[in-house]
């Protein structure tokens, strides 16, 4: 029995080292928290989200004959009776009227007619009839722009400059590229997007650089590329004083360098895909993971080393 008990004293006493000594490995500790968590974007006033909120596509009770429509992709003659001519990007058709025939089940079927920029006619059926046609609110015809979207959104931002949110850039010919952000850009032309973002701006830096961006327009606030997503009325630097010009071209040039902070880093780079958080004996490690390989590793909230 004595054995027993000093056997169970001696495991009593090991057992608060052997917490404390777990907790301290760096692994088994190691919280796994989620992007979201951290992330922390520049407030945006509420005149960035309803800017282009009440922007959207005509009801189709709304339509009259010659409104336009831009192609969006060369498969748009899919949809179209055969014999249409063929149609590429860029290209323009515009809607000519409707009628309601029936189909070989006897079911109601709407015939939408459209022309091509030389009058040679086309028909796209949709089901349905046309008193259920006339009381949606919209109407998408696929692979295409409704242009009068386009229109109304270069009424209201043709020549304007706005501070630049995101770096994910564009060439005239379409190819990404990555760009400064929060520095003033301008608006010098608006052009038809594609079918996801039906806008494309064409827009220059204050160095000079061309580029273009495509746009979401509407009321829906998850849309990924909308207006408040994209552009701000203000300089965002405003809303961070204390940091310093060094440090402010590191973040507008989307680069990081050893002494930034957290916030500092995000600012940069954006929110990280993964965040890890190790306790040591006398400091806190962060480590930073982005989906393209970069590495972020800090110390007490401060960069200490990195990857990219």
């Amino acid at each position: 029995m004595r054995s027993k008990s000093k056997a169970a004293i001696i495991a009593l006493a090991l057992l608060p080292a052997a917490v404390c000594s777990s907790c301290f490995t760096g692994v088994e500790s190691t919280p796994r928290i989620t992007a979201t968590e951290i992330e922390k974007k520049p407030a945006h006033n509420a005149g960035e989200i309803s800017f282009l909120a009440d922007i959207g596509g005509q009801p189709p009770a709304a339509w009259q004959p010659g409104k336009r429509f831009c192609v969006t992709d060369s498969r748009i003659s899919l949809i179209f009776d055969p014999g249409a001519p063929a149609l590429h990007p860029g290209d323009a058709i515009a809607w000519s009227g409707a009628t309601e025939s029936l189909t070989i089940t006897g079911e109601p079927q709407v015939e939408m007619r459209f022309t091509d920029s030389s009058g040679a006619p086309m028909t796209y059926r949709s089901d349905g009839s046309l008193a259920s046609l006339s009381e949606r609110k919209v109407m998408e015809i696929p692979f295409t722009v409704e242009l009068s979207v386009v229109d109304s959104v270069r009424t209201r931002v043709l020549g304007n400059t706005y501070y630049i949110l995101t770096p994910m850039w564009y060439d005239l010919g379409d190819q990404s590229f990555t760009g400064q952000k929060y520095v003033p850009v301008t608006v010098k032309e608006v052009l038809p997007g594609n079918s996801v973002y039906p806008v494309k701006l064409i827009m220059t830096d204050s160095r000079g650089v061309t580029f273009a961006l495509f746009m979401s327009v509407g009321s829906n606030l998850k849309a990924p590329r909308g207006f408040s997503k994209l552009f701000s009325f203000t300089d965002p630097r405003l809303r961070y004083p204390a940091i310093t010009d060094e440090v402010w071209t590191n973040i507008i040039n989307n680069r990081v360098s050893p002494g930034m902070t957290l916030d500092e880093c995000r600012l940069a780079l954006g929110s990280p895909a993964k965040v890890s958080r190790r306790p040591d004996h006398s400091v806190l490690r962060e480590i930073w993971s982005y989906e393209n390989g970069i590495y972020l590793m800090f110390v007490d909230g401060i960069l200490s080393s990195y990857r990219r």
